[in-house]
């Protein structure tokens, strides 16, 4: 019998817990003209706007933050996205920086690598000039033996006048690979200015007191 009453109890306990979690929520607002609203469900006139869902006590549930229309919400997207761009751009600046100071502890090795790197361009130079001359020198072979035809020059042989063909062409190749060489020399240096420059300010702010070391 004690047992029966106990279940009786306890069913109406939870049928009265479920009754509590089955009310809906009670939706309140000021819409635009200040006329308080409220309603059982999300009130539209308060769509641009925040509205509170309350407790059937009448305490606060939540607040319900304004509805965004697709150009809105599109808005909102765009500037999430640029937020996040930036912060990514953010951190790669700083891990660049941490790996710039951990490969250069001071500008002697910035110097050291520098130089390095222009004496390989500059031995590659060395071999194209010296390649360029060669050139120079056989165009000279070339335009001596071309005088013999010079009052004819559709007489001189075809082996002679493909020799100048090529040599022409070899030259002007040459020529533009040297070029590229120097523009590279120029950019590689440039790069280098460009990290000396940020290193400076690097090594200035891990000097200062109370920086990590």
């Amino acid at each position: 019998m004690k047992r029966a009453a106990r279940a009786w109890a306890c069913a109406l306990c939870l049928g009265a817990a479920g009754h509590v979690l089955a009310q809906p929520g009670i939706y309140t607002c000021v819409d635009g003209r200040g006329n308080r609203i409220t309603s059982d469900r999300p009130i539209t006139e308060c769509m641009d706007r925040t509205q509170k869902e309350l407790n059937p006590s009448g305490t606060v549930r939540r607040n319900v933050g304004p509805s965004l229309t697709a150009a809105e919400r599109a808005q909102e997207e765009a500037r999430a996205q640029k937020a996040a761009e930036e912060q990514a751009r953010s951190n790669e600046e700083r891990r660049r920086s941490r790996a710039m100071l951990m490969r250069y502890q001071n500008q002697d090795a910035h110097d050291r690598e520098r130089a390095a790197a222009l004496a390989n361009i500059d031995a590659v130079l060395a071999v194209a000039d010296k390649r360029l001359a060669e050139l120079a020198k056989e165009r000279v072979g070339i335009a001596n033996e071309m005088e013999f035809y010079q009052a004819a020059p559709d007489k001189a042989p075809a082996k002679l006048k493909r020799q100048a063909e090529e040599n022409t062409a070899n030259a002007t190749a040459q020529q533009r690979f040297i070029a590229e060489q120097q523009a590279e020399r120029a950019r590689v240096n440039a790069r280098f200015d460009e990290e000396l420059a940020q290193l400076r300010v690097l090594w200035a702010e891990r000097a200062m007191p109370g920086r990590p070391r």
